[in-house]
C-alpha cells in the first residue's frame, strides 16, 4: 500500500509540474537576449542624441560600435554628417530609438546593424525581421530619405583581442543573404561590403581592421571610398 500510495503522490507532482511549464512555456521571442551588450552606454548616447538640436535633411549613419567609432564628417569632408551609432546596440535597440532618427528626416541614412545580434545568438530571421521593421518605419516617416543597408561585416577570429563570441562566419553570411532580400522587398539598395573587406582566408583582412572585428582607419577609409564609388555618397 505505501509503494503504491508514493505512486499515486508522485504521479500527482509529476502532472502538476506538467502543467506549470506548459503555463509557463516561453515563446520564441524570448528564448534570446534582447539587451544591448552595453545598455548603460546606450542609455548615455540617446540622452546625449536627446540634447542635440533637430536639424534636418543631412546625411545619418545608424548602427552599432562600428557606425559609432568610424569618423563620418572628417571622412566624407561634411560636419553636418550625423553619426547614431552606439556601441554594443543590437537591432532591438535601434528600433526602440528610430524616433530620433525620423524627426531629422535625412536626406540619406546608411544602416550598418547586426553582428551584435548575432554575438547574442539572436536567429538570423529575427534579425532580418528587425531590419525590416526599421527600414518600414524609416520609409513611412521619412519617404523622401534615400535608404542604404550595408551588409554585416566579416570577422578575424584568428588575429589577438578577438572576442569570441563572434566567430560565427556562418550566421553573418546566413544573415546577409536574407538583408539582401529586405532590402529587394523594401525597395532600398543594399551595398555589400562583405566581400569588399575580405582576405584570401575568407578572414576581415587584418589589413582593414583592429582586431578581427571593427574597422581600422584604412578599413574606413575604404568603406567610404566604395560608397562613392557606389553613387551612395
Amino acid at each position: 500500500m505505501k509503494i503504491q500510495s508514493l505512486g499515486i503522490i508522485l504521479t500527482c507532482l509529476l502532472g502538476i509540474a506538467g502543467s506549470s511549464n506548459a503555463q509557463t512555456q516561453l515563446t520564441n521571442q524570448n528564448l534570446f537576449d534582447t539587451i544591448s551588450f552595453m545598455p548603460e552606454h546606450y542609455v548615455q548616447r540617446v540622452a546625449v542624441f536627446k540634447k542635440q538640436p533637430v536639424v534636418t535633411g543631412k546625411i545619418i549613419f545608424l548602427g552599432n560600435s562600428i557606425t559609432e567609432m568610424g569618423k563620418w564628417g572628417k571622412l566624407l569632408g561634411d560636419t553636418t554628417v550625423i553619426n547614431r551609432g552606439i556601441g554594443g546596440d543590437i537591432t532591438f535597440g535601434v528600433l526602440k530609438r528610430l524616433d530620433d532618427v525620423t524627426r531629422r528626416k535625412p536626406s540619406k541614412l546608411f544602416l550598418l546593424i547586426g553582428i551584435n545580434d548575432i554575438g547574442k545568438d539572436i536567429p538570423d530571421a529575427v534579425i532580418a525581421n528587425n531590419v525590416k521593421k526599421i527600414i518600414l518605419e524609416i520609409s513611412k516617416k521619412c519617404p523622401e530619405t534615400k535608404i542604404y543597408l550595408e551588409s554585416i561585416l566579416p570577422v578575424n577570429p584568428t588575429l589577438p583581442k578577438f572576442p569570441q563570441h563572434y566567430d560565427k562566419q556562418g550566421h553573418i553570411i546566413s544573415t546577409n543573404r536574407l538583408l539582401v532580400q529586405v532590402a529587394q522587398s523594401t525597395h532600398c539598395q543594399f551595398v555589400n561590403l562583405y566581400p569588399l573587406l575580405l582576405d584570401n582566408q575568407k578572414n576581415f583582412d587584418r589589413r582593414y581592421t583592429l582586431e578581427g572585428l571593427h574597422p581600422n582607419p584604412k578599413g574606413f577609409e575604404l568603406i567610404v571610398k566604395y560608397l562613392k564609388e557606389k553613387g551612395c555618397l
